[in-house]
């Protein structure tokens, strides 16, 4: 990470992989029940796959001030999120996924959470951003207390909203001198492998089944098994695990260049669309192919390929960008 572009081609490299994890962890979500591997890859994915790409969101939000960034901020984010959400509701109608069809801009559909909560996450800065690393506390507080609140829940997407808000905002606050210092150990890529494969084991071993959505943050403590006054502690040391496997993560990064990392780029155009391929396969082979981890694997990479291609971001950006 010495340069410009070798940042850049990290980072790169590093959305890449986590959209492919996206695509991934949706395609083996309704099969994750009846099979122990895949309960396993999908518990490790989501405790740090969104907090991983939320951070790297947050490190280049600090352009926040800029003349215009705000109204950048609706053009891209909350343009396509109301455009992908009407998209939806279509589609959930002509499938008898919904009896009639509405057009509720405020519950986002499936993973267009992240679009209206990145909208808030860059809007939060203004008041978070000021506070410094204290308004890092103060979001990890906030965080831990919305889910003492049972209305929070998945309406303009509250609860994830503060949830996932300190990796927004610790990943804004570090520089690049941080990360070079942390990416950039001596013993970092070892200690991330250690890390990883420990947290495999540990979740093979014990992860519990009714715990899935805490990992999600979409709901409150209430409705995750009944509130207790320790659920606060929990989340409290669930952001530090997850922390642990983030920073585990990112030094097994690499920063040369790859065919795919220019997909890197496009990762907007394979979040918004991969959707509609895993729904349609899922519905075609429901069960068959979820022993097929080789097949899984496999096409989830290939939706990340097409959908992150060039041709797919020059036919469809007027409709994602708004861009002729």
């Amino acid at each position: 990470m010495a340069s410009t572009t070798s940042r850049s081609k990290y980072f790169d490299n590093a959305k890449f992989i986590l959209i492919f994890l996206v695509v991934f962890g949706h395609m083996i979500s309704p099969y994750k029940d009846q099979d122990k591997v895949l309960f396993t890859l999908y518990t490790v994915i989501f405790l740090f796959h969104m907090p991983a790409f939320i951070l790297i969101s947050g490190y280049f939000a600090k352009g926040y001030r800029k003349k215009g960034y705000l109204l950048k901020s609706f053009q891209k984010i909350l343009i396509p999120y109301f455009i992908f959400q009407i998209i939806y509701s279509v589609v959930y109608f002509l499938v008898g996924k919904e009896k009639t069809l509405e057009f509720d801009l405020f519950q986002p559909h499936w993973s267009l959470w992240f679009l209206l909560s990145l909208f808030f996450w860059n809007l939060l800065l203004y008041v978070f951003a000021r506070l410094k690393w204290a308004g890092l506390l103060v979001a990890v507080l906030v965080g831990i207390a919305i889910g003492y609140f049972e209305q929070a829940g998945s309406f303009m997407s509250i609860s994830r909203t503060f949830v996932f808000f300190p990796y927004f905002l610790l990943g804004f606050l570090l520089n690049g001198d941080h990360l070079k210092r942390i990416i950039g150990a001596k013993y970092a890529v070892p200690a991330g492998v250690v890390i990883i494969i420990t947290t495999f084991l540990f979740f093979g071993l014990s992860f519990p089944e009714n715990a899935v959505p805490w990992l999600l943050g979409d709901t409150s403590y209430e409705n995750m098994g009944g509130m207790q006054l320790t659920d606060g502690l929990l989340r409290g040391l669930q952001y530090v695990l997850t922390l642990i496997v983030v920073f585990g993560f990112l030094p097994l990064i690499p920063s040369n260049q790859y065919r795919i990392t220019k997909i890197g780029e496009r990762t907007l155009y394979v979040y918004l669309f991969h959707g509609f391929i895993i729904k349609a396969i899922q519905s075609i082979l429901p069960n068959a192919i979820s022993e097929n981890y080789l097949f899984l694997i496999a096409f989830s990479f290939m939706v990340c390929i097409v959908l992150g291609s060039y041709m797919i971001k020059k036919y469809t950006q007027p409709l994602v960008e708004l861009k002729i």
